[in-house]
């Protein structure tokens, strides 16, 4: 029966995997006509393309893994980072979408050089792939873990099967696939997410049970003696995620809207998704720590991480047959979606701010069409780097996902991000500010993590040690305060250094404000591409909705059936209203 059970989870991958591979083929052509298509879509995407995106973005397997396995250690709290993320893209919505649309360019750096100038531009180029590197092996490394424990199979052999799919989507149909794909994935993520909720508050009767009989306290969680941490702890995550989501690098999401208007509306969308989606997906989690409390015993060969599988625990335990592949297409979606967006970003960074200007140097200039070749090279062997980078994070097993991730993020991100923020406030600075910000940024994360620790600033305030979660946590907070407080203040202090007369860069820098503060309107001829983004993804998704409907006939109780009936209906109906919709147009 086992044997048969993960059949069917093999078909539903298979399955999955041919409807990624379709949507590479389906947009290939609409990537194919310049460097700007496929870096950005050439700027010709609608809103919910756009937000889908962004929301996906921060959505990778590490959210089924590592947080979910916070979830199921320490309740609530994890909430607290995707809160955060709800509130960034609140601020996305207010002020930040719509000008990053109206900075009108083709790659961040780009956006970079104009109001920081060409040795910035270098700078922030090449540390930002190496961390983009970085943080995709972090995600892809996340889904080995999950994918390994569902086949049984080898993580580093599993890492490179499902690295080596990415590349080939990303690298096939640039932008336009990458954002199909994430629209793809997050009807998807969305459904299997909501399924597992439902069926976990009925399992464990209803959300008050759900809160009372879990096995800890559920708002602070076990070993959290100060709840000021938890306060701390969520104030500067609201800081960090503002930081992290909305600066300039990461204004990449919305470069590809057609215009002020839908860059606006897809923050909205992605804010709505992410604060519906900070309670939902953590709802199997909790109801496993009170169904299944000896559960990350059941995965003994991952170490301390072995609690990044409660998910599968709970799917392969509660869900009906076929609910595993999906989620497993889920969380491949999740992945995909957060590496090929870091494969054709890093591309885009390569090509224009690194490899043109090398060229005009010697007085050469590349036609567009051969740039477009080297960036489908360029994606390729990031997608290897990000392969081996996963390789190696796969050996760490003393930390937690969760961990990895956030530690990464405070000690490298942050600093690296401060001045692509508050560079666009702060308008009259020197020009080796952002740089020499970023340098006292990682020289402050090292005296934290070596000098300033938790335990170091308990003897400060004259208490008892901290517990090991109370030291993670207060080592997170003591980070990102830092950062606020001195990085950025330094950031903001260079500004009395600043001289007019010695600003090469000056009137660059007023022309890339004038132009941030410019609505774009969509070009004449856009609605032929709008016609063609609905009926290419109104047809793939009315695909992936009979897909799902057929999953009806796998061997399961009635109530099984009906939840992929709903599931089907629910994606059929998305589909064929994108697909009335392009006609109308």
């Amino acid at each position: 029966m086992e044997h048969n059970a993960m059949t069917y989870e093999y078909l539903v991958i298979a399955g999955y995997f041919l409807l990624i591979i379709g949507i590479g083929f389906t947009f290939k052509n609409m990537a194919s006509k310049s460097t700007s298509d496929y870096f950005r879509g050439g700027g010709k995407m609608l809103w919910w393309m756009v937000g889908s995106t962004a929301f996906m973005m921060q959505f990778s397997a590490w959210t089924f893994t590592g947080a979910a396995g916070k979830a199921f250690t320490d309740g609530f709290t994890v909430c607290l980072v995707f809160l955060a993320n709800t509130f960034a893209y609140f601020c996305g919505w207010a002020y930040f979408a719509q000008r990053f649309r109206q900075m009108r360019v083709d790659t961040p750096t780009e956006a970079i050089k104009g109001r920081f100038g060409v040795q910035n531009e270098t700078f922030f180029s090449y540390a930002l792939v190496v961390f983009t590197l970085i943080n995709a092996g972090i995600w892809l490394n996340a889904l080995g873990v999950f994918t390994s424990a569902v086949f049984d199979a080898d993580i580093g052999t599993t890492i490179i099967v499902t690295g080596l799919t990415v590349v080939f989507v990303s690298v096939l149909s640039g932008a336009w696939g990458v954002v199909a794909s994430d629209f793809m994935q997050t009807l998807v993520v969305a459904v299997i997410s909501i399924a597992c909720a439902v069926v976990a508050l009925v399992k464990v009767g209803g959300p008050v049970a759900l809160v009372s009989k879990y096995p800890s306290d559920f708002i602070m969680g076990p070993d959290m003696n100060y709840g000021l941490i938890l306060v701390g702890t969520f104030v500067f995550f609201l800081a960090k995620q503002l930081i992290t989501i909305m600066n300039m690098h990461d204004a990449f999401r919305f470069l590809n809207a057609k215009d002020s208007k839908n860059a606006k509306k897809a923050s909205l969308l992605a804010m709505i998704l992410m604060g519906l989606g900070s309670i939902i997906w953590f709802i199997p989690p909790w109801a496993s720590a009170i169904l299944y409390p000896e559960a990350a015993s059941a995965y003994p060969e991952f170490g301390s991480k072995a609690g990044d599988a409660i998910y599968l625990i709970f799917t392969r335990n509660v869900m009906p047959v076929g609910t595993v592949g999906l989620l497993l297409a889920g969380l491949f979606a999740a992945t995909m979606s957060s590496m090929d967006s870091a494969l054709n970003k890093n591309t885009g960074i390569l090509v224009r701010s690194i490899y043109q200007p090398f060229l005009r140097k010697r007085g050469k200039e590349v036609d567009d069409k051969k740039l477009l070749r080297l960036s489908m090279i360029l994606s390729f062997i990031s997608g290897i780097l990000v392969i081996a980078m996963a390789l190696f994070f796969k050996s760490l097993k003393e930390h937690s996902l969760f961990d990895l991730m956030m530690s990464l993020s405070a000690m490298i991100q942050v600093p690296l991000l401060i001045p692509l923020l508050l560079g666009l406030f702060i308008k009259k600075t020197p020009k080796w500010a952002p740089w020499a910000t970023v340098i006292l940024g990682l020289f402050i994360s090292w005296l934290m993590t070596y000098i300033i620790t938790p335990n170091v600033f308990a003897n400060w305030i004259g208490i008892p040690e901290f517990t090991a979660r109370e030291a993670t946590d207060m080592n997170l907070i003591l980070t990102l305060g830092a950062h606020v407080f001195i990085t950025g203040g330094f950031f903001c202090l260079t500004s009395l250094f600043y001289k007019e007369a010695k600003d090469d860069n000056k009137v660059e820098t007023k022309e890339f404000f004038r132009l941030f503060e410019t609505p774009v309107i969509a070009a004449d001829d856009q609605d032929k591409f709008d016609q063609q983004q609905r009926n290419k993804l109104g047809t793939m998704v009315m695909i992936m909705g009979a897909g799902i409907f057929l999953m009806v006939l796998i061997p399961n109780p009635l109530w099984g059936k009906l939840i992929f009936v709903c599931c089907a209906l629910i994606i059929s109906g998305i589909g064929y209203v994108l697909k009335r919709s392009s006609k109308i147009t």
